[in-house]
């Protein structure tokens, strides 16, 4: 069971007390590389990049933030995937890549990759805001 407590703005945050609460938090995560792919041959890679995904999931989940919250980044890093198998299509420097550089290869301490062409100005905010996370995650200082 997930637990519920108060984070800093007042709101209930979900608490990862149990192994199940990533499964509650992401049901679809095995089902992502599949949602990502142009081919079959895209499957691989894409559960490479939700390996990478998973333990900054995990500390997201574990950091007490309000559901919103929690759901707004789950949503950023489904987007992050499917624009790093776009890149792999399109890009065979990329495409020779293992997922943590490819990853790495998109986001920065300044945010992501520009995905206009799909989000309105205050999503890629928001995106961005994933991305600065989860940079900081893979690289600390």
């Amino acid at each position: 069971m997930v637990s519920r407590v108060r984070s800093d703005k007042g709101k209930a945050a979900i608490v990862a007390p149990d192994l199940d609460a990533l499964a509650r938090y992401v049901p679809d995560l095995k089902d992502w590389p599949a949602s990502w792919r142009f081919d079959n041959e895209d499957i691989p890679p894409g559960q490479a990049i939700v390996e990478v995904f998973t333990p900054f999931l995990q500390h997201l989940l574990a950091q007490g933030y309000a559901r919103k919250t929690l759901y707004r980044h789950r949503d950023n890093l489904w987007i992050l995937g499917g624009h790093l198998i776009e890149v792999r299509y399109e890009d065979k420097h990329a495409a020779a890549m293992d997922a943590n550089a490819l990853v790495l290869s998109q986001i920065h301490e300044y945010g992501g990759p520009l995905i206009t062409r799909h989000l309105s100005e205050d999503a890629q905010s928001s995106f961005d805001a994933t991305c600065k996370k989860l940079y900081r995650f893979l690289c600390p200082s």
